[in-house]
């Protein structure tokens, strides 16, 4: 038990370097840097924006960067892995490890190139990124459809949701009210709720149908 449960570890580990080459850089690097522009205005451009405008700027940035995540799934080679020994499960969480710490260390750039003096809680706005939700859709989107490169269909889904959810969400919910709103706490409970939401239906979503899997 112990030697297959090694074999399939180094096999994991051996998937390492071809996902690696197979990850969607261009639409990671692109969202990477447009999220760092529109982050780093207020620097570049010596302007102190107001509260509100920072939370704005920082809740486009996440926007941006959840787009080039929304690529993140996308898999060229998905019809013909189907059978491998390895599932999808795992194929798809490495493809998220290996792009983690990029992604942290990106939002860390991006905190820190805002204006200190009027930029929101670090840990609420950082929560609103993790809520978005572009894996998740990714995710849902691999296990409803036959589509090798969900990717453009997950991006326009979440700008279409960012237009809608200020519009339709309830007020009483507080999900994009300001830093200062006495409100702030509360909507962020919900925002840790959402989140938790968004990772389930992500995890729920990874393994292949089994009779999607049969009938090819």
């Amino acid at each position: 038990m112990r030697g297959l449960t090694a074999a399939r570890g180094a096999l994991t580990m051996d998937l390492a370097g071809p996902l690696w080459r197979t990850l969607p850089w261009r639409a990671l690097a692109a969202a990477g840097a447009l999220g760092l522009l529109v982050a780093g205005a207020p620097l570049v451009t010596g302007v102190e924006p107001a509260p509100w405008q920072t939370l704005l700027l920082l809740r486009g940035t996440a926007l941006i960067g959840a787009v080039g995540l929304a690529f993140l799934l996308d898999d060229p080679a998905r019809h013909l892995t189907t059978p491998v020994p390895t599932p999808r499960p795992v194929r798809q969480a490495l493809r998220v490890a290996l792009v983690a710490p990029l992604a942290a260390l990106w939002w860390t750039a991006v905190l820190l190139v805002t204006p200190s003096s009027s930029r929101p809680p670090a840990g609420g706005i950082t929560l609103e990124a993790l809520a978005v939700g572009a894996l998740a859709i990714a995710a849902l989107a691999v296990r409803l459809t036959d589509e090798a490169r969900p990717g453009p269909y997950v991006a326009a889904v979440l700008l279409l949701t960012a237009v809608l959810a200020p519009l339709l969400a309830p007020e009483d919910w507080a999900l994009f009210v300001q830093a200062s709103d006495p409100r702030w706490s509360v909507g962020h409970d919900r925002w840790a709720v959402l989140a938790a939401a968004v990772a389930l239906v992500g995890a729920v979503c990874g393994p292949e149908p089994l009779g999607r899997k049969a009938g090819r």
